[in-house]
């Protein structure tokens, strides 16, 4: 009897923690590089950027993503219409290391591995967040590794680089993130 009254609390609290159920053809899980592009956007609301990575209080924050398309392609949809502290967000992409500049956070897809490290010399005085999803890369110098473990992506974050320039990286990203060193 007591079961029967604590049936609704307990649909209410599975549906506040894990939303409506869903039929089966809509609850199909998001691609990794959905989940990849969502990353990249909340990076954006929980980095501190100096006001000297603006060139102007209406300049917009821009997300550059340096080979993926499809990472693009899905960040251009998260994005749609949001903002970071009153500015616009735009996607930009890059097809070469050559293109690389203006943008506050850079994704550095797997098929740039090799010029990477080139990369991030030119962005050193440039307060760009730096992101990418090769292996080894925070610990190269990359400010942020996506690491897909078992279908869940984890976060290693250089966060001595992000200090040097400039970032201030909120301890709500932190928290649930791996701290590594450079090499």
């Amino acid at each position: 009897m007591a079961l029967l009254r604590a049936a609704p609390l307990l649909l209410l609290c599975g549906l506040l923690w894990g939303g409506a159920p869903q039929p089966a053809a809509r609850a199909a899980a998001p691609t990794e590089h959905e989940v990849k592009a969502v990353f990249l956007f909340n990076f954006s609301h929980f980095v501190a950027w100096p006001a000297e990575a603006f060139g102007s209080a209406t300049q917009p924050f821009v997300i550059g993503v340096l080979g993926n398309g499809e990472i693009a392609e899905q960040l251009e949809r998260a994005i749609r219409g949001e903002n970071v502290e009153g500015r616009p967000l735009q996607v930009r992409r890059y097809d070469s290391a050559a293109e690389v500049g203006g943008c506050q956070i850079l994704f550095i897809d797997r098929s740039h591995a090799a010029g990477a490290e080139r990369i991030l010399q030119r962005l050193q005085a440039a307060h760009t967040l730096t992101v990418s999803d090769v292996e080894g890369a925070a610990r190269r110098g990359v400010m942020i590794q996506m690491v897909n473990d078992r279908s869940r992506i984890r976060l290693l974050i250089n966060l001595a680089n992000a200090q040097a320039a400039g970032l201030s990286i909120s301890s709500n990203l932190l928290r649930p993130a791996e701290i590594v060193t450079a090499n």
